[in-house]
Formats: structure tokens, C-alpha cells, sequence
């Protein structure tokens, strides 16, 4: 497919310390600091002169690879590395090519370092992620476009060859029909040290942001997990009766707990429940998602996968398997959460049935981080996404008041100020998605006070 041709004329990364407000449990760990990583391009665009791109990704500690053997800070080390690796695979490239041509080459080359260190595929990906989001933003102001309108035309010049399933006609065709939603619903996470009551509790929460839409973490332990989902079954039935949720059981369970999970849904204490569950997310391991089919586990309720989504072959396996959905997160990369949108599109024609894309990003920051997920679920015209980055940092963390002002006044529309700190306004349980999408560039709008940020590693052509 035809697109935008360009060449790199820098890349610089940086870093921002993070600390929660309160602590999260990823499966086993508990976590309550991590990096947040920066990522700036200088890109010169055949026809349009330079311009400049960024964008912002938090460093999850032990999500990314839940290796026992490895810490925290030895898993933060490993993305700083996979960032670092990407910034020279890109770097070094002299050539002109399209977006996505400089992506299929650098990904490529990324896999086969990853491969060399023994790291996984979401590790891999986590560099160019980043790398590609800058790059859309950079080729986007050069056009003076914005992210749907780029996506339309295909500036990035997304073709097949990372998914050789799907036809050039098809995705063209996609493209061409993107119509994005002009609002995102937040979907609430419970995470498994989430009080339900109390101030800071789930009942302050539904008061404070008119949720609707709920995500709950369940930790495997199906005798807690039951007594916790109906304890929290009841509370929303008191206060959301109509409310809808999903489940995320963060490669806890196995085949035998997840059936007595589901035998409480279908006629035991969880069967009220179960009328208000759209799906569950990655049950078993990533490893473990494709030892065997799900079977007769997936004959009610879809099944999605997230952290076993490790390239771009995954969905498609997960699909022979028998599960339903696959993630979207602009840190597993923006591209593929497209062209799986292009898989669902023809699997629903093919089978008619109800494959989907959700979108999943439980620590997207305000800023660059949220703002691009947003336009990129947005522009998919997925209608809600799990949001919850706010309630672990407050605000803009350790920005300069002036960085967070200066997104405010991009964005006046996501922000709010309460107190003396600007964060995200959430209140209306909703994001609204005209200021992301009519801007050019990818809903960036304005830039961190770089030299507020630690240099990740520079990489100068």
C-alpha cells in the first residue's frame, strides 16, 4: 500500500519517576512506583519538511514478563533496554520508507534481539511501540493531519505483511470506513486490594465519576474470588443496577479453577452476576493460552486475550482456540491493535459472529499516554476502555505545574484543576474525544518540559 515516505533525523528518550497514590497488585506483585518513558523524534517527511513527535508509556514492573526469577527493577531494566534497543534499530535506518515500513523492519530486528536475551514478545514490542506512536505524531503534524484523518488515507502505509491472513483490499477498505466515537467510557478497575466501602472506596468512586462500567481483577483463589465478586455484585446492584463488567484474571487461574468459577456463574452464588459480564480476560498463563483449546469453558462467555497478544500472530491463534476478543494498548503497538480491528471486521463477516477488539490500559497517565490511547480506541470506535491511571498518580505526578498547564489548555476539554493540581476530569464518566482527534498530529496537542526528565538514552543520527 502506498503512504508517506520519511527518514529519521533523531530519536531521544527520557524518564519521569512515578509514585502511586495507592499501591496495585499486578497478579502476584504489588507495585507502587514505576517510570514513565518519553519518547522524541525528529523525522524528516518526503514533500513536508521536518517535525517533531512524542509520546509517554509507563514502565509496568512484572507485567510485561512475570518471570519469578526476575525483580521489579529487573523487569523496568528490560523495557529501558527493549526502548533503547528500538531507538538504534530506527536510528540506524538511513533509508526513506513509509511509517510502517520502518516499523516492519525495526520490529522485525527487535524480535530477533529479544530472542538472543531470552525476553518475551510484549518486551520486544514495548520499544517499538513507542517509537512508532512518536512517528505517527511526527508524520501527522507534517500533513497536517490528525490521527483518524491519518488513518483514512493510510500516511502510514499499513499494508499486510505482518499479517499475511488479511487481504490489501481489506484493510484498505477498513480504513476508509474508520468513524470514531466521540466519547470513550471509563470502565473502572477493582483491583484486588480495592476497598468496596469507605472513603476512596468503589461506592465513592461510582459517586465521583458516574461509572457505569466496571473491570474487576480476580486473583485466582476461586473460594475469594467468588465471596468477592458477589460482595461486589451486591454493592452495584445497589447503586448501578444496570451496570456491566469484566473480568481479568491476569494469567491466574487454570482450566480446573476456572470451571468451578464458571459453574458459580451459570447456577450457583454468581449466577446474578453472570447477567452482567461481558467478558473475561486472559485467564491462564500466556504460555498456557495456547496449550489447548478452551473448549466447552468458552460456550457462554467470550474470552479475550491480553498478555499472551505477543506478536501479531496471536490473535488468530487465539481465534482457532476459541477465544473471542484481543486487547487493544498502545504500548503492545498501535498497529497491530489496528489490524486486529481489520481481523475482527472480516472474521464477523466470514462466521457471523461476535469477535472484538476491547481496549485495556489500566495505567495510561494523563497526558501524551492517555491521550493517544484514547484517540486510538476512539478511532477504532470502541466505546468504552478501561481507564485508571488517575487514581494511582495524582494529577501529573512530579510534572511542572507549567507541563500540565500547557495540556490543559490543549485539551480543555479532559482536564479540570481541583485545588492546586490539574488532573484528569473524570467526572462526567466519560472521555471526550474532539480535542484528540481535530488537532493535528497524534493527539499530542503539547510537549513534556523535557528538561524535567531524565535522558533514557540518546540516539543522534
Amino acid at each position: 500500500m502506498s503512504g508517506t515516505r520519511l527518514r529519521f533525523r533523531e530519536i531521544e528518550a527520557f524518564e519521569r519517576p512515578m509514585r502511586f497514590a495507592r499501591p496495585f497488585r499486578f497478579g502476584l506483585v504489588t507495585v507502587d512506583e514505576a517510570p514513565q518513558a518519553f519518547v522524541r523524534v525528529v523525522v524528516e517527511v518526503e514533500g513536508a519538511g521536518t517535525a517533531t513527535g512524542v509520546t509517554a508509556e509507563m514502565m509496568m514492573p512484572k507485567w510485561f514478563d512475570k518471570n519469578p526469577a526476575k525483580s521489579p527493577q529487573d523487569t523496568i531494566a528490560d523495557l529501558k533496554a527493549s526502548l533503547g534497543e528500538a531507538a538504534r534499530n530506527y536510528a540506524q535506518s538511513q533509508d526513506w520508507d513509509t511509517a510502517f515500513g520502518h516499523h516492519a523492519r525495526g520490529f522485525s530486528a527487535q524480535k530477533m534481539w529479544a530472542a538472543d536475551h531470552g525476553l518475551p514478545g510484549l518486551v520486544a514490542s514495548f520499544g517499538p511501540a513507542l517509537v512508532d506512536k512518536a512517528v505517527a505524531d511526527a508524520i501527522l503534524k507534517a500533513l497536517n493531519l490528525n490521527f483518524a484523518e491519518g488513518l483514512r488515507q493510510n500516511v502510514f502505509g499499513i499494508d499486510a505483511r505482518q499479517s499475511p491472513d488479511l487481504a490489501e483490499e481489506r484493510i484498505r477498505s477498513f480504513l476508509l470506513g474508520l468513524q470514531p466515537v466521540g466519547n470513550v467510557l471509563l470502565r473502572h478497575t477493582v483491583g484486588l486490594l480495592d476497598s468496596l466501602d469507605g472513603a476512596g472506596g468503589l461506592e465513592d468512586e461510582i459517586r465521583l465519576a458516574n461509572l457505569r462500567l466496571f473491570k474487576i481483577k480476580i486473583g485466582g483463589d476461586t473460594d475469594a474470588d467468588i465471596a468477592r465478586l458477589q460482595a461486589i455484585h451486591d454493592l452495584l446492584s445497589r447503586h448501578v443496577p444496570d451496570y456491566r463488567a469484566t473480568l481479568d484474571a491476569n494469567e491466574q487461574y487454570d482450566p480446573q479453577r476456572l470451571r468451578v468459577l464458571l459453574q458459580a456463574m451459570s447456577g450457583g452464588p454468581l449466577r446474578a452476576f453472570r447477567e452482567h459480564l461481558l467478558y473475561i480476560e486472559q485467564p491462564f498463563d500466556r504460555a498456557g493460552t495456547f496449550a489447548a483449546p478452551l473448549g466447552d469453558l468458552a460456550s457462554d462467555i467470550p474470552f479475550i486475550i491480553d498478555e499472551a497478544d505477543g506478536d501479531y500472530d496471536a490473535f488468530p491463534r487465539a481465534v482457532e482456540l476459541g477465544y473471542q476478543g484481543v486487547s487493544s494498548k498502545a504500548c503492545k503497538g498501535f498497529y497491530k491493535s489496528v489490524l486486529n480491528a481489520v481481523r475482527v471486521s472480516a472474521l464477523n463477516e466470514a462466521q457471523q459472529a461476535r469477535f472484538f477488539v476491547s481496549a485495556e490500559d489500566l495505567t495510561c497517565q494523563v497526558g501524551l499516554g492517555i491521550q493517544q490511547d484514547t484517540a486510538l480506541v476512539a478511532t477504532l470506535g470502541l466505546t468504552h476502555a478501561e481507564r485508571n491511571g488517575h487514581h494511582y498518580v495524582e494529577g501529573f505526578g512530579s510534572a511542572p505545574a507549567a507541563e500540565a498547564a500547557r495540556f490543559a489548555a490543549a485539551h480543555p476539554d479532559l482536564y479540570r484543576k481541583q485545588g492546586d493540581r490539574m488532573g484528569l476530569a473524570f467526572e462526567r464518566g466519560s472521555l471526550p474525544t474532539a480535542s484528540l482527534l481535530s488537532a493535528p498530529g497524534f493527539a499530542s496537542g503539547a510537549e513534556p518540559d523535557w528538561s524535567s526528565l531524565v535522558p533514557l538514552a540518546q540516539h543522534r543520527l
